[in-house]
């Protein structure tokens, strides 16, 4: 074979293969819609805008049980969700400082505890599992880093099966991680 029939040959498979080199590489960039999952499940960033076709971001909460406030002297104070976000906001962090200073230095000290996430009704309920996942898995990081072990916290989800709301507020309220004794 010539040289100058390889350098024909070679150009056009270059130029055959061109556009698809092209097309995979500019999808292997397109990003996922900015509904889907949170990027950092930890400390949230600001929020954009909610599209039109969703209700505007509101609240949820943490709900440390009776038992574990009791013993840690934690006022009934709340850090609270986002609509389809597991990021806990940083100005409501201050009850699960309580807990994590409980957890390690104070009376619950070596204690374990469990996280249950929960979720509004209004996704797929594969959907809401998940994200009440995540939930969970957001507040367990937080405290991790606050001294609390891994190894004693146990995370799990309830999705929406305990979702009661009707209405956005109601929502808001099963927008929520439990903390409980753990066994």
């Amino acid at each position: 074979m010539n040289t100058t029939s390889y350098a024909v040959r070679s150009s056009a498979v270059v130029l055959a293969i061109a556009p698809l080199l092209l097309f995979t590489s500019a999808c292997a960039t397109t990003r996922p819609p900015v509904a889907s999952a949170p990027s950092n499940p930890g400390i949230a960033a600001p929020q954009p805008a909610a599209s039109s076709a969703r209700a505007e971001p509101t609240s949820g909460t943490i709900a440390i049980s009776d038992e574990i406030r009791t013993a840690c002297g934690i006022p009934a104070e709340d850090a609270f969700f986002a609509f389809d976000s597991a990021a806990i906001e940083s100005a409501d962090v201050k009850p699960l400082d309580a807990v994590a200073r409980c957890f390690t230095q104070g009376p619950l000290a070596g204690r374990r505890m469990r996280l249950i996430g929960h979720a509004d009704p209004r996704g797929p309920s594969e959907y809401n599992m998940t994200l009440g996942q995540r939930r969970a898995d957001s507040v367990d990081r937080y405290i991790d880093r606050h001294g609390v072990q891994a190894s004693r916290v146990m995370t799990t989800s309830r999705g929406a099966m305990d979702a009661t709301g009707r209405d956005e507020s109601g929502w808001a309220h099963d927008r929520r991680v439990e903390v409980e004794l753990g066994g």
